[in-house]
């Protein structure tokens, strides 16, 4: 999970002996690669004798948890769907590695402690087209916008990651479009003009999913495009 791997590499960076191909964070991190995120290579993992294996709900699969778990590695996962939860759960996972709060935790408590005060704006967030897919009910990066004023339209839908079809999209009564650069990478030539009615911006997907050091400027950062 890059979130939790740049967690861990800026805060106790000697317990960390392995990461995923995805985890770019911090620049130049010299660990051992054990694949991607959705299929790792499991005999790569066990081979560095890891005494825990960190992992996420969502972007890791159960069935990789349950074999490593199975040869005996405990695996933490981490689940958080708020900002509150996200920073509690990087407190007591690195109060488990034996850190105590470092600065980047209590500057983004810090940062993300004033409540949102100005005029509040519904918003359509895609993360992925064809199929369109978009921001749901109870996610992580809905509670952010929330806390920036931007409401998701969506945010009442049974399903985490609806996919309606282009015209209820276009139809939900939004009055801005949040398009982030990952998982898909939208772009200012791939997204918008599928919405030619609503204005949109384009935020970095670091800023708006990731939970972990990134949260200590993610506040400023999506605030100055948004």
């Amino acid at each position: 999970m890059p979130s939790l791997t740049e967690a861990v590499a800026r805060t106790v960076p000697e317990v960390l002996v392995g990461a995923t191909d995805w985890c770019v964070e911090p620049a130049g991190l010299d660990v051992l690669r054990v694949g991607g995120t959705k299929y790792p290579d499991l005999d790569r993992v066990r081979a560095a004798t890891p005494d825990l294996v960190l992992a996420n709900a969502e972007e890791n699969r159960r069935e990789d948890v349950e074999a490593l778990r199975a040869s005996g590695i405990p695996v933490w996962v981490t689940y958080p769907r708020t900002l509150d939860a996200a920073l509690t759960s990087l407190e007591r996972l690195l109060a488990a590695l034996g850190a105590a709060p470092p600065a980047w935790l209590l500057s983004a408590r810090e940062a993300w402690s004033p409540p949102f005060t100005g005029v509040r704006r519904s918003a359509l967030i895609p993360v992925w087209r064809r199929p369109w897919v978009v921001l749901g009910s109870d996610t992580f990066a809905g509670d952010l916008l929330a806390r920036l004023g931007v409401d998701n339209v969506y945010a009442t839908a049974p399903e985490r990651y609806p996919r309606p079809p282009l015209a209820e999209l276009r139809a939900a009564g939004a009055d801005l479009l949040v398009l982030p650069d990952e998982p898909y990478r939208f772009t200012a030539d791939d997204g918008p003009s599928a919405f030619p009615e609503l204005p949109y911006a384009l935020v970095s997907g670091r800023f708006l999913t990731w939970y972990g050091p990134s949260l200590a400027v993610a506040r400023a950062e999506l605030e100055a495009v948004l």
